[in-house]
């Protein structure tokens, strides 16, 4: 008896097939029902005293200021985008595959059903995208300062309200990327890649806002404190006489949790786009619809396996059997990822033998967790402070700030080249198991590696989550607990720091992982360009683009455009950083000048630099936008569907290289700084806080910021966005670009000057985000205390 559960019978799914999508969807609510539970575990905790409420009041005021005043600075954008999705559509006639879903329609009405679908799915996945960045903050924000407050109390407790609240977070990310992922493929089935498209750059481009905006604010205000609190005034990090300490804290939530998990999400949801059109190739090739079904099914018994993973991570502290217990929380959080791990790879094999008759499927998923695992300790050898990486720039201050600087250069480029040797390797797994079966089944196998990486999402957001909450709990506590000779205190002030060292291992571990799977995604969404050109020639009947000659030209020319623009886009960020921290510096200086704010008896105006942040963040947000959004465009119009081939490539190479270099340089000096600032306290010797090794540390630190928490991670987006549009645009392109070697003035010089026009725009986009602008004050107010 074959059964037809919700239309599912329509797509050609078979009785278990329409069952286990249906379970999917399950499984994504059982996701947000569980991130719910974690929320109400987190909210039960106390919120410690009334000066450490104080504190963290004004750390959520700020942080939801920020966020109100980025959503009102993106949806213009987003709405004229809605406008040109809808539109895209109708540029060429609907896909086989939309016609044979909608066979009772004309292709009139399905191009309307498509154009409404796809619009629908970007608003969707914007939203999405945005509430995971927003509700994820929030929640951070409500448990630092219980973590703070349950540190008095023991390690375990502060880890589980830190760690639970950054899973709240992660789970949140799978629940409603599985869930928005599936509802489309239910409405559309075979041509869900025609919607999911829509879905994918709505999260993607989100994810760029946030990336972006959170990256400035934070560095600007962490930069800003840290040169003039610690090199000049020589105070503590979280010195609540710095004016800038709430910006900082503040920036640690809209940077490394609204924006961290809004990259993960689009990620999550890029890579699902990807493999679905890279499916569907091969379920024109054989008939079988298990290369669409499949990786749905990974994607759900991932969010399984991260629930059963995260749920443990406090249990391991406390486990019975010595040689299984964890001694410190990593190790804590490194065990629970090891149970997805296992658990993943476990139902896999299941699946892919039992259902799927091809085990080399779950190779593919485990090679593609084996990969987000192995970043793991590959990050950590060049981050962790125990490591030899660290310890040799921890060596390098003895002899000033430039050699400091040196150290962590050189380190942080080595790890580059050994991050893109493992993501090779990963390929060349995908090529070993596929290659003799043809080009669309190796591309699709790539596809499946970044979904089996991606499979322990919830894991992932909560290990880089944990780093800001266990940051901002770490400066709640330095601002309010003040009687450190006070044995409890001490004691609760040991273990926040020992919460906050863990927490910048595991997110420089997860921007390794973020950077890894952006890769993968853009690769996986350069072999659908490449496929959905050939459909779009196909259905136009232009001849094939077999391949991408870089021996051509114009290919050339992409290639290296394309591997400039990681660079154009990483030195307009850090300049935004650079020139917000020096506004910093100068206001912090201003109000250290405020008699009083220095010994302690005024209070600093703390709203002032939170003020100068927001303002110099939200000025970079549309200019980066335009250039990520429009170049590939321009470049597409003007050379060529094989030249964009070549630019998209060139992005990938360049932007993966440059991204870990940053990230991992930045994580480097971070904790050679931290390893000084442990040591004792000796000027005379040179040791410890306030020394000049430490100057020198703080010096690498505050180079590092900008390149590991605003330039390299927003690198991650904006190589996706390329990509996303790049494949949105695939018709017009096709249709449309010059033929140099056929060039005719009379029908091409339209195309030229709209090129010509939209290079305007972008270089306007340019010149916009070096242009200074007068910042609004601030109202100022100086109390006693």
């Amino acid at each position: 008896m074959d059964w037809n559960i919700l239309g599912l019978a329509r797509h050609g799914l078979n009785n278990f097939e329409q069952i286990s999508i249906i379970c999917v969807v399950i499984v994504a609510f059982i996701s947000l029902i569980y991130a719910w539970l974690l929320r109400g575990t987190v909210l039960k905790k106390d919120k410690g005293t009334a000066k450490m409420q104080e504190v963290w009041n004004a750390i959520r005021l700020g942080a939801d200021s920020y966020l109100s005043r980025q959503l009102k600075t993106i949806l213009p954008a987003i709405a004229i985008l809605t406008v040109a999705l809808f539109f895209s559509v109708y540029v060429v006639q609907p896909s086989k595959e939309a016609l044979e879903e909608f066979s009772k329609y004309s292709a009139q009405q399905v191009q309307l059903i498509i154009a409404i679908g796809r619009t629908i799915a970007f608003v969707l996945g914007a939203s999405f995208s945005l509430l995971v960045g927003q509700l994820g903050m929030r929640m951070a924000v409500q448990a630092n300062v219980r973590a703070a407050s349950a540190a008095r109390r023991g390690s375990n407790e502060a880890l589980s309200i830190a760690y639970y609240a950054g899973t709240f977070t992660g789970m949140l990310t799978d629940g409603l990327g599985l869930l928005g992922g599936t509802v489309i493929f239910i409405i559309f089935g075979k041509a869900a890649p025609d919607a999911l498209l829509g879905f994918g750059l709505g999260g993607t481009l989100l994810a760029l806002f946030m990336r972006v905006g959170g990256g400035i604010f934070t560095k600007a205000a962490d930069v800003g404190a840290d040169l003039v609190g610690k090199v000049e005034k020589d105070i503590p990090e979280d010195d609540p006489r710095n004016a800038a300490v709430i910006a900082d804290l503040v920036g640690d939530n809209v940077g490394d949790c609204a924006g961290m998990a809004a990259d993960i999400f689009e990620s999550y949801e890029v890579t699902i786009v990807s493999g679905l059109i890279l499916g569907l190739t091969l379920v024109a090739i054989t008939g079988d619809l298990k290369w669409i079904v499949y990786p749905l099914l990974i994607r759900a018994i991932g969010v399984i396996s991260s629930i059963i993973g995260t749920f443990t991570v406090p249990i391991w502290q406390k486990f019975p059997i010595k040689f299984l217990k964890a001694h410190d929380a990593e190790e804590a959080m490194f065990r629970s990822y090891e149970v997805s791990s296992f658990n993943t790879i476990l139902w896999a094999f299941i699946l892919a033998i039992f259902y799927a008759g091809d085990w080399k499927l779950a190779m593919l998923t485990a090679i593609g967790v084996g990969l987000a695992v192995a970043f793991n300790p590959l990050t950590s050898y060049f981050t962790a402070t125990k490591r030899n990486p660290v310890k040799g720039i921890v060596k390098s201050t003895n002899t000033g700030p430039a050699t400091t600087i040196l150290s962590g250069l050189s380190v942080g480029m080595e790890s580059s080249v050994w991050a893109l040797v493992v993501i090779a390797i990963s390929f060349v797994g995908a090529l070993l198991l596929y290659s003799s079966m043809g080009v669309e089944y190796v591309l699709y196998a790539v596809a499946m590696i970044g979904i089996g990486m991606l499979s322990h999402t919830g894991n992932n957001v909560a290990m880089d989550s944990f780093g800001p909450i266990s940051d901002n709990a770490n400066g709640i506590a330095e601002m309010s607990w003040h009687d450190m000779d006070d044995k409890e205190t001490k004691n609760a002030r040991q273990i926040m720091a020992d919460l906050d060292a863990v927490g910048n291992t595991t997110k420089a571990i997860t921007k390794g992982v973020a950077i890894a799977s952006a890769v993968i995604a853009a690769v996986s969404l350069f072999a659908a360009y490449i496929t959905d050109i050939g459909r779009v020639q196909l259905q136009l009947g232009m001849p094939l683009m077999e391949s991408i000659r870089v021996s051509e030209t114009q290919v050339f020319v992409g290639l290296l455009l394309g591997g400039a623009l990681p660079w154009l886009f990483s030195s307009l960020s850090i300049n935004a950083v650079s020139r917000a921290a020096g506004r910093i510096v100068e206001e912090v200086r201003r109000q250290f000048r405020i008699p009083g704010v220095m010994e302690g008896t005024v209070k600093p105006d703390y709203a002032q630099v939170v003020g100068i942040s927001t303002q110099s963040s939200q000025k970079e947000l549309i200019p980066l936008a335009l250039i990520s959004v429009l170049t590939p465009i321009f470049l597409g119009l003007l050379l060529g569907v094989e030249a964009l081939g070549g630019f998209l490539a060139g992005i990938i190479l360049s932007g993966q290289l440059l991204a870990v270099f940053m990230s991992n340089a930045g994580g480097a000096w971070d904790n050679a700084k931290k390893s000084i600032e442990d040591e004792p306290r000796d000027l005379k010797a040179n040791t410890g806080k306030g020394s000049e090794r430490h100057k020198a540390g703080v010096v690498g630190d505050t180079v590092g910021d900008p390149l590991k928490d605003t330039a390299g991670p927003s690198l991650n987006p904006m190589i996706k966005v390329v990509n996303m549009v790049s494949l949105i645009a695939a018709p017009i392109i096709v249709k449309f670009s010059i033929d140099f070697k056929n060039m005719d003035w009379g029908k091409d010089w339209l195309v030229v000057l709209i090129a010509v026009v939209i290079m305007a725009v972008v270089g306007w986009a340019i010149m916009k985000s070096k242009k200074e602008i007068p910042l609004v004050a601030t109202p100022t107010t100086v109390s006693k205390k």
